[in-house]
């Protein structure tokens, strides 16, 4: 086919979007609708799943060391935490800081109750670590438990089975919404295009009868589709990007605090723009020309 046959088919395509206002701002408004869903539940699961990886970030392991230990064997031991799998970070907590935390965690009122500790302190030298994979952190502790010069472990492995149970239930749930919402736009939007085409048969079947091939009568309707679906992702980007950016705006300037941790691990939509664009035209065209590739099909066979 010649370009300039291409060219008038595009045109065509781009026509039938005018011609047919109805019926595509119709396709438009449920795929924009649609898009919007999908992107919203898309955003949410990123960013639980971002507080969650924050929340794990912070999980951590207070390893006491024995009370007979010399300097030198409590600097060798930071070399045997630090080459535990798992390990991701250590920092050195000495007893003499751990009574000045004891302190500063009670306050001023309490804090006399700490007196005449100094010189007989019974707190033990220790090492916060920070743990890489929570979810695996029982075999963790097991392993920092039978270093030599280790005392006792304490771990929050309960809590550290919780996130990491927390965080895979709301990727399962957060891809399962998507893929649900992708079936219903799927569903909505190719009825929406079979009213447009079927409002159409008669012209079809008139091309076909001239002698037009299935390609040229084809070709405009796939256009269409592509141009619906490209500005219903367009629409839909744009009012989601700008509409997330608004929200996040509204928390930070009430700054409320239950909403502290939620603001400080958002995803800024700026940063996956792209992404999120092109899974919203890739999604759209599909739709679109899926749609009305398959029911131009059935008034093709004439």
């Amino acid at each position: 086919m010649r370009l300039s046959n291409f060219t008038y088919l595009f045109k065509e395509g781009a026509r039938n979007v005018l011609h047919n206002k109805l019926m595509s701002l119709a396709s438009i408004g449920v795929l924009v609708a649609c898009l919007l869903l999908i992107g919203g539940a898309a955003l949410f699961s990123l960013n639980v799943n971002s507080i969650v990886r924050y929340v794990e970030q912070q999980n951590e392991v207070l390893v006491y060391l024995s009370d007979n230990l010399t300097a030198a064997e409590i600097q060798g031991m930071e070399m045997s935490l630090r080459g535990t799998d798992n390990v991701l970070e250590t920092t050195f907590v000495s007893r003499g800081q751990a009574l000045e935390n004891k302190k500063n965690d009670v306050g001023e009122e309490f804090a006399g109750l700490f007196d005449g500790l100094e010189e007989d302190n019974p707190l033990l030298d220790s090492y916060v670590v920070r743990i890489e994979d929570p979810s695996v952190i029982e075999q963790t502790v097991r392993r920092l438990q039978e270093i030599d010069g280790v005392y006792k472990v304490n771990a929050a492995t309960d809590v550290a089975k919780i996130l990491s149970g927390l965080n895979k239930t709301v990727t399962a749930a957060g891809a399962s919404v998507v893929l649900i919402l992708v079936a219903v736009s799927v569903v909505i939007i190719t009825n929406t295009i079979k009213l447009t085409v079927f409002s159409r048969r008669k012209e079809i079947n008139i091309m076909k009868y001239v002698g037009a091939t299935d390609t040229f009568i084809r070709l405009p309707f796939l256009v269409e589709g592509v141009l619906i679906g490209l500005l219903a992702a367009s629409l839909a980007f744009l009012m989601l990007g700008f509409g997330y950016t608004y929200l996040l705006g509204m928390v930070e300037s009430h700054y409320l605090d239950s909403l502290v941790l939620l603001y400080n691990n958002a995803v800024d939509f700026w940063d996956i723009a792209h992404y999120m664009f092109a899974g919203f035209a890739g999604l759209g065209v599909f739709i679109g020309v899926s749609g009305s590739g398959f029911f131009v099909r059935k008034y093709l066979r004439v």
